[in-house]
């Protein structure tokens, strides 16, 4: 079996003619690996199998006539990212950190983030949160951002979803730590490099099921009746030594809930 690789590197206008390059081939499976990818990859062929792994909405997007039914040649795994942003908004809140107002950031690029933005908004409302949404998709609007959110008071940060602000991990992580910004992210990764706190589903576990997708569609069984996969696992990851630098006591209800704490 050959494994071809594709990367768009961040650039989405790019991944319409590196799809329609593996259609030529073509390819017994395309894996898409991104919200962005799985559309492009849809929207080039209607015959050759697609998994995805993504963080969207399949069946909002498009992609699938619904989780259990597929249809089409489209299926695989979301971990669905842009329906998490209320849990951690309230995850933020839990550090009680009296802020007036909190902002988001978000690429306007990716697919999901309206839906993404709408959620966020409405759980803010509900508790009198007052929510500053950021739309960055270079990395001097994202300075430009934080830039805004020190000079309007802006208390903390949530870091919204999508490959644009994943490729800009280091980046974000860096200037939280510098303006002394208390930031949740949608991937354990941010936590990692020396983000604060982050709250997703196991990507690794995602990948591992659309790897599986794959491999049972080469053995010939069709996308249009493999059900979408929900994620069944949650993770919760928080850097005590963020904290520690930002002044910030994490509470211990929090510290017993996480799965992955970086001290």
């Amino acid at each position: 079996m050959a494994v071809e690789y594709r990367s768009a590197e961040g650039r989405q206008d790019r991944l319409p003619a590196l799809v329609a390059d593996l259609v030529r081939r073509p390819m017994a499976v395309i894996v898409a690996t991104t919200t962005a990818a799985a559309l492009a990859a849809k929207a080039a062929t209607t015959t050759i199998p697609i998994a995805f792994e993504m963080g969207g909405d399949p069946v909002r997007l498009g992609l699938v006539a619904s989780l259990n039914r597929p249809g089409g040649n489209v299926t695989g795994v979301t971990f669905f990212s842009v329906g998490l942003g209320a849990k951690q908004l309230g995850l933020l809140r839990e550090l009680r950190l009296g802020a007036t107002h909190i902002a988001v950031l978000v690429d306007p690029k990716f697919p999901g983030t309206e839906q993404f933005v709408s959620e966020v908004r409405a759980a803010g409302s509900a508790i009198d949160q007052q929510i500053e949404v950021f739309y960055v998709s270079s990395e001097r609007e994202i300075e430009a951002a934080f830039t805004t959110l020190v000079q309007r008071g802006g208390g903390a940060l949530l870091s919204g979803t999508g490959a644009f602000l994943l490729s800009q991990l280091d980046g974000i992580v860096a200037l939280a730590a510098r303006l002394r910004i208390p930031a949740i992210y949608v991937n354990r990764d941010y936590v990692a490099a020396g983000g604060l706190m982050s709250y997703a589903a196991s990507t690794t576990d995602a990948y591992r099921q659309a790897g599986i997708y794959a491999g049972r569609i080469l053995k010939g069984e069709k996308p249009s009746e493999l059900p979408v996969m929900l994620p069944t696992k949650f993770e919760l990851g928080i850097n005590v030594k963020t904290a520690k630098a930002l002044g910030l006591e994490i509470p211990d209800k929090l510290l017993a809930l996480a799965d992955e704490v970086i001290d």
